[in-house]
């Protein structure tokens, strides 16, 4: 491979991936959180298509001719900039994991635009200068917009084939979890914390209980309406200060500026006289100004989260 080849591979790859790095950088700056935010359209959006674009309109225009390339290739410094993010722990896993099919495809899109000016005759280094600076007209406009708050419901259910006593008391009072009984598939992979243990200190209204997860994560749970073995609905509240650092990423906090868990409720439904129908569901809010993509995300853990405590449940009602 000769020395000029090499220079333009390291051009196409590290140049895309320089400039992530110093907009994460710039928009993780505390200070300015006012004006320039990492959980925001312009960067989240912005980052990946002017990626992309750069990375195809400093490629060859024998390589741009090819679609396959202009879609693809915009990958290469993506995976980078994640692998170094991580490594220099800018971001945790679970939230690159979150994000990562939204910058494949926007930096497919701005591989498909930097294409379109490279292909053209006239010199367009113009235009691509000032999509570079992109991020930085968009900011300010989306900060005076601001974030609108915005509350979603997670609704999951479960066929238990046990008396409603047994599966009522597994309701009320679960008791310790171990690992190997955990199914939360979607949590595991993102290294949230998994349930432990969780019990009411008495059954009806006023009643308060701790959902206790791994790693230091506790729902403080009040019983605000109570009908014994049909209905419990209760508030659910998480206290930032009380997480570990360590445990999950900013961004993704529970009970944090972006995401926060509201209630939940459990309604027991008689379907015949051996099977009962478990409903799990709760409602959370999202404050960001992209909720209609982290509303996805926000649903499915939550969702995974349920599914799991509901397997429990029904594990050990009918085995009893």
């Amino acid at each position: 491979m000769s020395k000029q080849k090499v220079i333009t591979i390291l051009k196409i790859v590290f140049l895309p991936t320089i400039y992530a790095i110093l907009l994460r950088l710039l928009f993780g700056v505390s200070t300015w959180k006012e004006l320039f935010d990492v959980m925001s359209v312009s960067f989240l959006f912005c980052l990946p298509l002017i990626v992309g674009a750069l990375t195809i309109y400093l490629s060859s225009v024998e390589n741009v001719e090819n679609l396959a390339y202009r879609i693809m290739v915009p990958w290469i410094p993506i995976f980078l900039f994640f692998v170094i993010t991580l490594f220099f722990a800018l971001e945790g896993w679970a939230c690159w994991l979150m994000v990562l099919p939204l910058f494949m495809v926007v930096a497919s899109v701005g591989g498909l635009i930097g294409g379109y000016y490279k292909l053209k005759e006239k010199n367009n280094t113009l235009y691509v200068s000032l999509f570079v600076l992109l991020p930085f007209f968009i900011a300010p406009v989306e900060n005076m917009i601001g974030k609108i708050p915005g509350t979603y419901k997670a609704y999951t259910y479960i066929d238990i084939q046990a008396p409603d006593s047994k599966i009522w008391k597994n309701v009320t009072r679960v008791k310790e979890i171990r690992a190997d009984q955990d199914k939360g598939l979607l949590t595991q992979t993102l290294g949230f914390p998994r349930p432990v243990k969780a019990e009411l200190n008495f059954e009806g209204v006023g009643a308060y209980r701790e959902a206790i997860f791994t790693n230091g994560l506790v729902f403080h749970e009040a019983v605000s309406e109570y009908i014994d073995k049909k209905k419990m609905v209760f508030s659910i509240k998480a206290y930032p200060h009380e997480i570990p650092s360590a445990t999950m990423d900013e961004h993704v906090v529970i009970g944090g500026e972006y995401f926060d868990v509201l209630n939940g409720t459990y309604e027991l439904e008689k379907l015949n006289n051996t099977t009962y129908r478990l409903h799990l569901y709760s409602h959370f809010k999202l404050t960001t100004t992209f909720n209609f993509y982290a509303s996805w995300w926000a649903r499915w853990i939550m969702k995974d989260i349920q599914n799991n405590i509901l397997q429990i449940v029904k594990s050990r009602a009918e085995k009893e």
